[in-house]
């Protein structure tokens, strides 16, 4: 087999048993990894039967058969456990050089179950796999975890995921973080590990599979790199995602002021470019990987110091804990960045809440003494600071907001959610349906909450013809269009980005438009480092493959079309800015879930997968009553 060990870790830390499965070819062909892969073992557990923080959820750390090949884009992991923020299933996906290391240790993926009675770290190498007590480790931050592992197994280069005190403390939107700046942001698979008392995977590993055609390998490698000079993503190169500051200012599409507006009129002092100007020290990258899109920064003699340890923020956080907030105050955002790294928190989620927060103190929902006598207005970062502190460790307010704004707005009432901007609990993220029209339904119907990448957005069917060709697009529409063909869009392109989210791959550097390789470039590099001979169809059907295992998940789990729906902030009209006035249509978006159903095979009553569907995919197996 290539590409693949073939070699499976389960790791039950109740009892500290440690087996190795190893799968035959017919296996990684189906799922190709990922999430994919993952779901497999949740949909044969038990864990939709129980709360996400118990023991009997599994958590599933996964590689695919790309990981650690010497190209772009194919250092990345992706976590799945039901979500405890959501009560769906669980989706994160991450980058840097962990995945890669995790694949050269021997291993394609770590299943773990159970929890252990006091604190332990996990030790992979080169095959080899071992428990090891983390007492020491808990409550530390994610710099001091780090270095103290690769202080007590004397090697500096071995690659750490864990998570951090927000972890510990089950945050509801806790993450998992490796290189202590690379984050399983979403869904909160930091509280699971942390509810399990596993503090840390530390890996170091030499085993490289075999490669099947390592020369027409090389060739796709450095096609990349000669093509990324000229290519649509230099700019991320230059600016990270900050850089698309000014693309969504333009189409009035910034979030500002928790959604009330698409306009912030202090974007500029928060934007990529300015970043770069001012505090960005340096350029990261993943492993083998020619776009170095991850931002470093630094600030010395400042009353906030951010050290270069913990990277740098991204657009999401700029806008999260920037716009969304009324703030424009760069240091305070890139020490919030820092301090959601150290203790290990999702940016997105923690900004939002925030935000929320703020709306309901600027509406009188929130007084100073319901906050710790914090003065929660727009814009004032010193007290988003201390809130960010007080959420990771539960104290005060914090306790509350830990839950997320959903959660917390439930237990809270006096109207406050009507303000609240999620999709199944989770917050959503910094790219508005309200001027891009598909991004709404996606929100809606995504099986982990509102998540934007998880489709190709709507100026992409027009920008790129050719590139929407090979998925069989050739209508493209207007972006605040919300028709058959839109929704057909909408749903081929989220089968696209599935598969990626299966085979592992970064979508800045693979994909179905703007991205560094076409899908007819990833299907060279599939068959090159296998030897099989997939089409586009066939990475297609594994995209809706993993999409109907999410949703058979979810189904089991109780839900249904009825929780497939958007935050009522999103029908309101916005106020300022070129999307002034602007607002969703409610009916169409009811009318365009009906087509996305139909088209997807699923039961327009219940948003769920058919029988016939599932059987039409080969996942005829989770019918059985073996697995229900």
């Amino acid at each position: 087999m290539f590409g693949a060990h073939g070699k499976i870790l389960h790791v039950n830390l109740s009892t500290s048993q440690l087996s190795i499965e190893q799968p035959g070819e017919d296996f990684y062909r189906t799922y190709m990894g990922g999430s994919a892969l993952g779901l497999t073992y949740l949909l044969k557990s038990s864990a939709h039967l129980h709360d996400p923080l118990e023991a009997e959820n599994l958590l599933t750390i996964s590689l695919s058969i790309l990981t650690g090949m010497p190209i772009s884009g194919q250092s990345r992991v992706t976590i799945t456990a039901r979500s405890p923020l959501t009560n769906a299933i669980g989706d994160s996906q991450a980058g840097g050089y962990f995945p890669a290391e995790l694949k050269f240790s021997g291993y394609d993926a770590i299943i773990l179950q159970g929890k252990a009675e006091k604190p332990v770290y996990l030790w992979v190498h080169d095959g080899e796999a071992e428990i090891r007590d983390a007492t020491h480790l808990w409550g530390k931050n994610t710099a001091d975890c780090e270095d103290t592992i690769r202080a007590e197994l004397m090697d500096n280069k071995i690659e750490v995921l864990q998570i951090g005190p927000a972890g510990e403390n089950k945050v509801r939107f806790a993450s998992i973080m490796n290189k202590t700046s690379r984050a399983n942001g979403r869904t909160g698979m930091g509280a699971v590990m942390g509810s399990k008392n596993l503090k840390a995977i530390a890996v170091r590993g030499s085993l490289k599979p075999p490669i099947f055609n390592g020369e027409l390998l090389k060739q796709l490698s450095r096609k990349g790199a000669e093509q990324f000079p000229h290519s649509n993503i230099l700019g991320l190169g230059l600016y990270g995602t900050a850089g698309s500051m000014g693309w969504q200012i333009e189409a009035g599409g910034l979030p500002t002021k928790n959604w009330n507006s698409g306009f912030f009129d202090k974007w500029e002092e928060i934007s990529g470019q300015t970043m770069a100007k001012t505090i960005l020290k340096r350029r990261e990258t993943c492993y083998a990987c020619v776009v170095r899109c991850k931002r470093v920064v630094e600030i010395e003699n400042h009353n906030l110091p951010v050290s270069p340890r913990y990277g740098g923020p991204e657009y999401e956080t700029l806008a999260c804990f920037g716009s969304y907030c009324g703030n424009s105050d760069l240091a305070a955002i890139s020490y919030m960045n820092q301090l959601c790294n150290m203790y290990g928190m999702d940016t997105i989620s923690c900004g939002a809440t925030i935000a929320w927060a703020m709306d309901c103190y600027e509406n009188g929902i929130f007084t100073q003494k319901d906050l710790d006598g914090l003065d929660l207005r727009y814009g004032n970062s010193e007290a988003m600071i201390q809130l960010t502190h007080k959420i990771a460790k539960r104290e005060g307010i914090g306790g509350l907001l830990a839950e997320g704004s959903a959660r917390a707005a439930e237990r809270l009432g006096r109207g406050s959610s009507e303000l609240v901007v999620t999709v199944k609990n989770q917050e959503l993220p910094a790219h508005m349906p309200q001027v891009k029209s598909s991004v709404g339904l996606i929100y809606a119907v995504n099986p982990f909450g509102a998540d934007h990448q998880s489709h190709e957005h709507d100026p992409s069917y027009r920008a790129f013809p050719e590139r929407m060709a090979e998925l069989g697009l050739n209508s493209p529409q207007p972006d605040l269009v919300l028709n058959r063909e839109k929704v057909e869009y909408a749903l081929t392109t989220q089968y696209a980005y599935s598969a990626l989210d299966s085979l592992n791959l970064c979508q800045f550097v693979f994909g179905p438009a703007w991205q560094l390789y076409s899908m007819s470039d990833l299907v060279q590099l599939v068959n090159a480092v296998t030897g099989w001979d997939i089409s586009i169809g066939e990475l297609l059907t594994v995209g809706r493959r993993r999409l109907n295992l999410m949703r058979e998940f979810n189904q089991r789990c109780g839900f249904t079309r009825q929780d497939d729906i958007l935050p009522q902030k999103l029908f309101k009209p916005l106020s300022g800015g070129v999307s002034d006035g602007l607002s969703i249509d409610e009916q169409e978006v009811e009318k365009a879930k009906d087509i996305y159903y139909q088209l997807a095979g699923w039961d327009i009553s219940t948003g769920n997968p058919t029988p016939s569907t599932l059987a039409e995919l080969g996942l005829d197996w989770i019918l059985s009553s073996d697995y229900r």
